[in-house]
C-alpha cells in the first residue's frame, strides 16, 4: 500500500512570489540562502469548514518572525491574510492546514545576504490530526529529549524561524524511534519548556499548570486554550516548571495549529489519564474553532 505522495509531486497550485503557479512547479535555487543559513520563517495555520482559524495574528507573527531574523517581508499582514484565503480557494479546499513561508533567496551566499531577495510562498493541503487518533483519543506518549530550547541571549528563540527547528526534529526523530509521539524539550536552565512542536499544560487539584513562553514561542492555540479556561473559570497558572513535578499532575495535555488540543497519557516514567478538564478543553477548542460557532457569537 502506497503512501502519502511526496510534498514536491502533488496537485494544486502554489502562492508563489505574487502569483499562483502550480504546485510541481513552485521551485527554489539550490544556492538559496535559507537552505544553507536557515534564513527563513514560516506559519502553520489550519482552516475549519474555509475559514482560517485566528489567520491575522497568524500573519503578524511571520513578519515579526522575519523582523527578529533581520529581514522584512514585503507583503502587509493584511496582504498575507488574503493570500491564505486565495490559496484554500484556489486548491478547492475547506478543512486544511496552511503554511506560508519566507526566506533568503540565492543572490547572495555567506553569512552576510544583504543582496539577497526576499520570497513569500503560500501552500495549503488538506491535513487530518498531528498524532495518529489512535494515539490521540487514549493519550499520547512522550520520552524526554536530551536537546533543550536554547537562551533566548543565544537564539531569536520566541520567532517561528525554520532554524530553531532542526533539534525538534532531532528529538521527534528519536522519540518515534523508541516507540513515543513526540519528546518535552527542557529549557536550557532545565525547566519544562515544550514539546517539539507544542505548548504543554499540566493539571493537578483542578488547577492548570504551563510554562512561562520566556524562551520558546507564545502559541496562538495555546493562548487560544488559555482563554478558552479562563472562560471556563479553572485558574491557569504561568510558571517555572521543574522535570521532578511531573510526578504531582493527573493530566496533561499538548496544543498547536497542528495538534489541536491533544491529551498525553505518559512522559517517560510518568503516567496520567485524560481527565475531565482535558475532556473539556479539547470540545470547547474543537467548538470554537468551527465558523458556525464563531459566526453565532
Amino acid at each position: 500500500m502506497s503512501g502519502p505522495a511526496p510534498f514536491h509531486d502533488r496537485d494544486g497550485l502554489i502562492w508563489f512570489d505574487g502569483e499562483m503557479v502550480p504546485w510541481r512547479e513552485a521551485k527554489i535555487h539550490v544556492l538559496t540562502h535559507a537552505l544553507h543559513y536557515g534564513s527563513g520563517v514560516f506559519e502553520g495555520l489550519r482552516a475549519y469548514g474555509g475559514a482560517i482559524f485566528k489567520l491575522s495574528e497568524h500573519s503578524q507573527r511571520l513578519l515579526d518572525s522575519a523582523k527578529a531574523l533581520d529581514f522584512e517581508v514585503p507583503y502587509s499582514a493584511a496582504e498575507i491574510d488574503q493570500i491564505c484565503r486565495d490559496v484554500v480557494e484556489a486548491n478547492k479546499l475547506s478543512d486544511c492546514y496552511i503554511r506560508p513561508i519566507a526566506w533568503r533567496g540565492s543572490e547572495q551566499i555567506g553569512v552576510s545576504a544583504q543582496a539577497t531577495k526576499i520570497h513569500l510562498a503560500v501552500a495549503a493541503w488538506e491535513w487530518g490530526s498531528y498524532f495518529p487518533l489512535e494515539q490521540r483519543l487514549k493519550g499520547i506518549r512522550l520520552t524526554m529529549a536530551k536537546y533543550r530550547r536554547p537562551d533566548p541571549m543565544t537564539a531569536p528563540s520566541k520567532s517561528k524561524a525554520a532554524g530553531l527547528y532542526m533539534i525538534c526534529t532531532v528529538e521527534k526523530h528519536r522519540a518515534e524511534r523508541a516507540g513515543y509521539a513526540d519528546a518535552l524539550m527542557l529549557d536550557w536552565r532545565g525547566r519544562i519548556a515544550e514539546c517539539t512542536g507544542a505548548n504543554i499544560f499540566l493539571i493537578k487539584d483542578g488547577v492548570i499548570h504551563t510554562p512561562d513562553p520566556d524562551c520558546f514561542l507564545d502559541g496562538i492555540t495555546r493562548r487560544t486554550v488559555i482563554e478558552l479556561a479562563k472562560k471556563r473559570g479553572y485558574q491557569v497558572i504561568e510558571r517555572a516548571i521543574m522535570p521532578e513535578e511531573l510526578k504531582d499532575f493527573t493530566e496533561v495535555f499538548v496544543t498547536g495549529t497542528a495538534a489541536e488540543v491533544t491529551p498525553v497519557s505518559e512522559i517517560g516514567e510518568h503516567k496520567f489519564k485524560p481527565g475531565q478538564i482535558t475532556e473539556n478543553l479539547l470540545n470547547d477548542y474543537m467548538a470554537y474553532v468551527q465558523p458556525s460557532r464563531k459566526a453565532a457569537e
